[in-house]
């Protein structure tokens, strides 16, 4: 028995010292080395504090600032530890009810769009309740807004908007689109209205 348990132990050690501690280590070193940012979480400071992660959204209500797209993660949105969509289809009445309610809340908040369509990611959450992002026609869409409640002029924010507009990745995978805490951290960053 001793002549079958040696070499199972001994495969045990081996392939647990190479797959739990020197690939990890490797691809680790691999990920700090090369991608130093994405590798620890993509975090964004201001001033030396910590605001957030350029990978997951936030919930913005204050109409000074850019909102994100809807989180489905209950009952506190952008929880990581509930990332999941509503799971309601295209038929579903509720879906419905709640698309409605957000587009009236959108264009009562929003008057120089009241009877311009409203961009879809403004209204639907992402499979993964998590979105850091909305496409850019979502971005302008709250310009007049955002701009009214700094005492900006709107050619001024939709300037600031369009300079954070990303690509597609490599130029063909994905939508154009805008990272919704950067693009606040900038927001906060321009001079008031008339300094």
């Amino acid at each position: 028995m001793l002549s079958l348990i040696r070499p199972a132990a001994t495969l045990l050690l081996l392939f647990t010292l190479i797959t739990g501690v020197a690939y990890p280590l490797l691809v680790t070193g691999v990920a700090q080395t090369l991608f130093p940012e994405q590798a620890n979480g993509s975090l964004v400071r201001v001033d030396g504090h910590l605001v957030g992660s350029s990978l997951v959204g936030q919930a913005f209500e204050d109409p000074r600032y850019f909102a994100g797209r809807p989180s489905a993660t209950g009952p506190h949105p952008y929880n990581g530890a509930a990332s999941t969509g509503s799971n309601l289809g295209p038929s579903n009445p509720a879906l419905h009810e709640v698309v409605g309610e957000r587009v009236g809340t959108l264009r009562e908040g929003n008057p120089a769009h009241a009877s311009a369509p409203v961009p879809v990611d403004l209204v639907t959450a992402s499979a993964s309740g998590l979105d850091p992002h909305v496409s850019p026609a979502a971005a302008l869409f709250q310009v007049p807004r955002v701009a009214r409640a700094r005492g900006l002029s709107p050619a001024t924010v939709e300037a600031l908007v369009r300079q954070h507009i990303e690509g597609r990745v490599w130029g063909v995978l994905g939508e154009p689109r805008v990272n919704v805490l950067r693009l606040n951290v900038a927001l906060d960053g321009l001079p008031p209205s008339g300094a």
